[in-house]
């Protein structure tokens, strides 16, 4: 078994894409990972914070067949997280990339058939926060579909933006769009690597109530303590 293996690379126009597969030994785990140039947009390493994504939001969701948006499609393990739940009827992810979109579907990821495969899974390319924001929603063709619950895994933190162009939606008028897209009592949550962002927070309140804050940590063989991650949630009211 190879210790690095690139399995696909492609030039996009917001650089150049790779997925990549490699162990720290020969009988090591595999590590799947997509990079955009230099930096790693995922990695299967640490994974916690993104199951743990679904894992703390859908049970406070109402009702059954459940209707969920998931911002970022990354390598699935927060979609495939929320089709564990037997209540998910329906579960659309937005991707902006449409390569990791193909490489789901190729199932040259893990996770690939697991979550394409699921007949209650759509797979949609597009801009998230573009369509949040948009009157139509996340269905142009249904622009009155309001869901049970909306899940956000895309940048890095509320101040730590993959893309700049996305710096805006952290305020109180993209929540308020985000929370008009949600059906009553829905639910709203963020995953984030950097410590609690009091202003994000604060916007939080001015447009859900229940919010808090739930950490998430897991052990790294990067540091003594075990390193965390921050899942944002509330309720639509």
């Amino acid at each position: 078994m190879l210790l690095f293996e690139e399995i696909a690379f492609r030039q996009t126009s917001i650089g150049e894409l790779s997925l990549r597969r490699r162990r720290l030994s020969a009988d090591g785990e595999d590590i799947w990972e997509i990079k955009l140039d230099d930096g790693y947009l995922m990695s299967s390493r640490f994974v916690e914070g993104e199951i743990a994504l679904a894992d703390l939001a859908l049970p406070l969701a109402h009702g059954e067949r459940l209707d969920v948006v998931i911002g970022g499609l990354g390598l699935g393990y927060t979609a495939e997280a929320a089709l564990r739940d037997p209540r998910v009827g329906a579960l659309t992810v937005v991707e902006l990339i449409p390569e990791v979109i193909e490489w789901h579907r190729e199932h040259l990821l893990p996770l690939g058939e697991a979550v394409s495969g699921d007949p209650r899974c759509e797979l949609v390319q597009g801009d998230f926060f573009e369509l949040a924001r948009s009157p139509a929603g996340f269905f142009p063709d249904q622009p009155q579909r309001l869901h049970d619950a909306i899940l956000i895994d895309i940048d890095h933190s509320t101040t730590h933006f993959i893309d700049p162009a996305t710096v805006d939606f952290y305020s109180i008028e993209a929540l308020e769009a985000v929370s008009s897209r949600l059906a009553p009592a829905g639910i709203f949550a963020l995953w984030s690597t950097d410590a609690e962002d009091p202003v994000f927070l604060e916007a939080m309140r001015q447009c859900f109530t229940e919010v808090h804050v739930a950490r998430v940590e897991f052990e790294t063989p990067y540091r003594d303590k075990p390193a965390f991650n921050l899942i944002y949630l509330g309720r639509k009211r």
